[in-house]
């Protein structure tokens, strides 16, 4: 049987992003998904905009801006009576290729299910220049870097490998993971919460992994 992945996009006024966002996310050649937008408390009419395009979109209206970490947790608080096996959690600002969640799967079949992925990132506006292929930490020199970063996309970043973090722009795991994590750590107001994340899960046997064949273009 072909597993519930649910695809968890945080928007905050990013009306204009999202509509492309979900056009690509739409067309995602995969047998079993779903949408769910969370919105940080927009005054742009992002969820009416949402509510009367996309139908089969799902849509969580938070009362405000939560953040990233507070706005994925209160998310996550809402799935726990029906969790979905898989989620990915997916910026607003990127466009994904049709088999994006194929190539996940495929990943998690490789790896195994109790881990965190991250799929290859582009550069919208240069679609074969890399924003991601990899993350690196170095806490003794406090210096965190995307590996590949705006450099040509070649083979050298095209196989699958274990990273130190994912980036929460695109990442996949489960819903049990996730618990298991507790969440994001509200006290990164924006940015940082997913090394965070990841390095916690580091500390529980929960590996980190960059799947190539996973892509999708942000736009930076």
């Amino acid at each position: 049987m072909t597993p519930h992945i649910k695809i968890l996009i945080l928007n905050w006024n990013g009306i204009e992003l999202l509509k492309p966002c979900l056009e690509s996310v739409l067309k995602i050649d995969y047998a079993n998904y779903s949408v769910l937008v969370i919105d940080n408390g927009s005054t742009d009419n992002s969820i009416e905009m949402v509510k009367e395009n996309y139908t089969q979109v799902e849509c969580l209206p938070l009362e405000k801006n939560y953040g990233f970490a507070g706005g994925y947790n209160k998310c996550f608080k809402h799935l726990k009576s029906d969790p979905p096996e898989f989620i990915l959690l997916l910026n607003n600002d990127t466009e994904v290729d049709p088999n994006i969640l194929t190539s996940f799967i495929q990943a998690k079949d490789q790896y195994g299910s109790k881990h965190l992925f991250g799929g290859k990132i582009y550069y919208q506006e240069n679609p074969e220049r890399i924003w991601y292929a990899g993350g690196r930490v170095n806490l003794k020199c406090a210096k965190i870097s995307h590996r590949g970063i705006r450099k040509q996309d070649s083979a050298v970043f095209s196989k699958p490998m274990q990273t130190d973090y994912i980036t929460g722009c695109c990442l996949f795991t489960t819903m049990g993971v996730i618990n298991q994590l507790n969440g994001f750590d509200e006290q990164f107001n924006m940015y940082g919460e997913d090394v965070d994340i990841c390095l916690r899960a580091k500390k529980m046997g929960i590996n980190c992994y960059f799947w190539p064949h996973a892509k999708l273009w942000h736009k930076v």
